[in-house]
């Protein structure tokens, strides 16, 4: 099984993560600390909110909703993401927004 890091950088921590595991797994590998905010866990409350400073191209692509509620929230571009939304396929770097 391949692991990937994901990388947050405020708090300057990595965690190896399989491969299209979703960044919500690592409250389990944090030991339940709440690094990301998580709300709904569904892309409805952008709680979660987070730009991607490497690494984008190893992430799921966005989906409509995912991109249309980003706008909403007054952001753009392709490197902010919903965190609930996200799957890990690579090595990624995070700047927590929300």
């Amino acid at each position: 099984m391949a692991l990937h890091t994901l990388t947050i950088n405020a708090h300057q921590l990595e965690f190896q993560l399989p491969t299209n595991a979703p960044f919500t797994d690592i409250e389990y590998e944090a030991g339940g600390k709440n690094l990301i905010p998580l709300g709904c866990r569904v892309g409805a409350c952008g709680a979660c909110l987070i730009k991607v400073t490497s690494g984008i191209e190893a992430l799921n692509p966005r989906d409509e909703d995912e991109e249309a509620f980003i706008e909403v929230l007054g952001y753009s571009g392709e490197e902010y993401r919903l965190a609930c939304q996200c799957l890990l396929r690579g090595e990624v770097a995070i700047d927590i927004i929300g």
